[in-house]
């Protein structure tokens, strides 16, 4: 019960620190909107090119990726590298809980804040779109959703690994830009990996990105994809990534203090 509190706590302060800045999340879910724009490249590219994925595929692929994109996005690098460079992070040191925490009740609380905005869009597309709609089973999204929820704790856990380095670096955000060029490329964010060629879809799967985006959204649109595959390796990576950052986080705690902070 006590745990639960804390929980609720936590989102609900975080919800209304979010809805302070309603008309900025406007700006950030219209940011994410370069699927959409992708949208029309690739149906018209398919309407005269040799594809394996027809136009209408396409359109419901790319508003998949708007809409997973939306509730997978993480941001903690930044906020975290702004608390151990300023010093803010001493404050949450003191209190009786992980400072982690506070980043995972803001990116929730995030979430349902942009909701509204992205359910509009979303309407909006497919009332100008009616065609691109389809009928989900209870299975596709079940197992979407899942994937969605394991490939948002995967990138966080991956972008909070990064993050820690800032006990090391002024400039641990650049780092994540630099992962992020790989994340465009090799997740499907760009295009499906479908048209890809066979070796870059090969490198693509023994790395994490295609299991951040392109295997909840293969997963809801019904492209063909090894289902077991991708869940096990959302799973391992997340361990791998989580037995890091606990030994990061140590380490980077000794030299925290260290520098007087």
């Amino acid at each position: 019960m006590w745990l639960w509190q804390k929980i609720k706590t936590f989102l609900v302060v975080y919800y209304a620190y979010m809805v302070e800045y309603r008309a900025e999340l406007l700006f950030w879910v219209l940011s994410g909107s370069l699927p959409i724009i992708l949208m029309g490249v690739w149906i018209e590219a398919a309407q005269g090119g040799q594809f394996m994925l027809d136009s209408l595929t396409f359109a419901r692929y790319f508003i998949m990726v708007f809409i997973v994109r939306q509730f997978t996005l993480v941001w903690v690098i930044w906020e975290f590298e702004k608390e151990v460079v300023q010093g803010k992070l001493s404050l949450k040191l003191l209190q009786p809980i992980d400072p982690v925490w506070h980043h995972v009740a803001a990116h929730l609380s995030e979430r349902l804040a942009r909701l509204p905005f992205v359910v509009a869009l979303i309407v909006l597309f497919f009332w100008l779109y009616p065609q691109a709609m389809w009928r989900m089973s209870v299975g596709q999204i079940v197992l979407g959703c899942l994937a969605t929820g394991l490939a948002f704790s995967l990138r966080f856990l991956l972008q909070y690994t990064l993050a820690i380095l800032a006990f090391w670096t002024e400039r641990a955000s650049a780092l994540e830009d630099l992962f992020f060029l790989f994340y465009l490329f090799l997740s499907g964010y760009l295009a499906p990996l479908e048209v890809f060629p066979p070796l870059m879809q090969e490198i693509a799967q023994w790395t994490p990105f295609p299991y951040l985006l392109y295997f909840p959204v293969a997963l809801f649109v019904g492209l063909p994809v090894s289902v077991g595959r991708g869940f096990l390796t959302l799973l391992v990576w997340g361990v791998v990534l989580l037995i890091l950052n606990r030994w990061l986080w140590r380490k980077g705690l000794r030299k925290y203090s260290g520098m007087g902070a």
